[in-house]
């Protein structure tokens, strides 16, 4: 066997067990949630017999209807708005020279190296004063500025990426800037653009701070996981299925998500990975 079939059984071995340390625990909790309370299950247990009662007890006393509803709302506006901005920003920063643009685009970085926690008190007794607190506002706003610092970045390399001589090109033929964005480097920059989605949303539906501190006294706008802490707070002593099948729930959307774009993920990835 050659050297190089030897490291690609390793890497193949090494990826196979990470692959099953990631899988692992997802599937225990999904097995878990298909049990019922009577059934003792103790680590990784088959379901003999799978009931779907944990999934309707959850759904119905953790009222998850109206916790999703908040979580899809909250992540779609941000998500929208963020790629809308972070795809205007990326393209100024990675194709412009203007005074001042590095000062600038330090600026942006700021917003991914700040830790977020510090805000949330401040953010707190500004939205109060403002009469926002308690609203889908008092989500969206912060979670915008936060996305759109690594949308800026992330947008940035994109564009760093592509060809120079392609932007000359649309220009020479009395293309805008505008232009060249939308008719150029828009349709290049699909994959880039719907991964900044995709992670975006993550980040977004998966948000448990902001929720706990800004919507916890309007009980109709928690979203999903926050929700689900308050719900096995409450039930994880009495019964763990329904806890897990709340958790399944939960992380239903993200998983939806990314098995839709997973092609455009993994291309969005390597875009800007080499210089062009």
């Amino acid at each position: 066997m050659t050297a190089t079939r030897v490291e690609r059984a390793v890497t193949y071995t090494v990826l196979t067990l990470f692959a099953i340390g990631a899988i692992y625990p997802v599937l225990s909790i999904l097995f878990l949630a298909l049990h019922t309370k009577s059934d003792l299950v103790t680590g990784f247990a088959w379901p003999t017999d799978p009931s779907m009662s944990s999934f309707r007890a959850a759904w119905t006393e953790g009222d998850f209807g109206t916790g999703l509803k908040s979580s899809f709302i909250v992540a779609a506006v941000v998500t929208v708005v963020s790629a809308v901005l972070s795809l205007g920003t990326g393209y100024a920063f990675g194709t412009m020279r203007f005074r001042g643009d590095r000062w600038l685009f330090g600026v942006f970085l700021l917003g991914i190296i700040f830790p977020y926690e510090a805000t949330v008190i401040p953010l707190y007794y500004d939205f109060q004063d403002f009469g926002i607190l308690n609203t889908y506002w008092s989500l969206i706003l912060p979670q915008i500025g936060q996305s759109v610092a690594f949308g800026t970045f992330w947008m940035r390399a994109f564009f760093r990426s592509t060809p120079p001589a392609l932007v000359e090109a649309a220009r020479m033929d009395g293309a805008s800037s505008f232009g060249v964005l939308v008719r150029v480097l828009l349709p290049q920059a699909r994959p880039a653009l719907l991964t900044l989605c995709a992670l975006v949303f993550t980040y977004t539906w998966n948000e448990f701070l902001l929720a706990l501190v800004l919507v916890s006294g309007s009980p109709s706008k928690q979203t999903a996981p926050l929700g689900l802490s308050f719900f096995a707070g409450a039930v994880r002593a009495g019964d763990p299925t329904k806890v897990a099948a709340a958790s399944v729930l939960v992380a239903a959307p993200i998983v939806i998500v990314y098995i839709f774009l997973q092609r455009h993920f993994i291309r969005g990835m390597l875009a800007g990975a080499v210089k062009g």
